[in-house]
């Protein structure tokens, strides 16, 4: 027997019933066979499942305006990193010596 699941019309109760095709449960809440068969989870391919949770993941990662602000401060924190210790430039070139010209290209 299939496993699917309902939504009543009357009360808006959900629920899940086990049911032969040929039968109609009844809402659990308020005994109505006014009912909806909603789509199942199990219904859904675990790929898709897969894609739209890491598609709201994203989604919010990319938005947090806190995580943005911790990259660019990341990002201004190595690139002064790179200018201190190793004389790079944000390109990663060696950056001039004070009082010369020039640098690697």
């Amino acid at each position: 027997m299939p496993l699917y699941e309902y939504e009543c019309r009357q009360c808006g109760h959900r629920f899940e019933a086990l049911v032969r095709a040929s039968e109609t449960p009844a809402c659990p809440a308020c005994q109505s066979a006014d009912l909806e068969r909603a789509i199942s989870s199990f219904a859904v391919s675990s790929a898709e499942r897969s894609r739209s949770a890491l598609h709201a993941a994203r989604r919010a990662f990319t938005s947090d305006k806190n995580r943005h602000e911790q990259l660019n401060h990341e990002r201004e924190e190595t690139v002064e990193h790179l200018r201190e210790d190793y004389g790079l430039d944000d390109f990663g070139r060696t950056a001039p010596k004070p009082g010369k010209t020039g640098g690697t290209p």
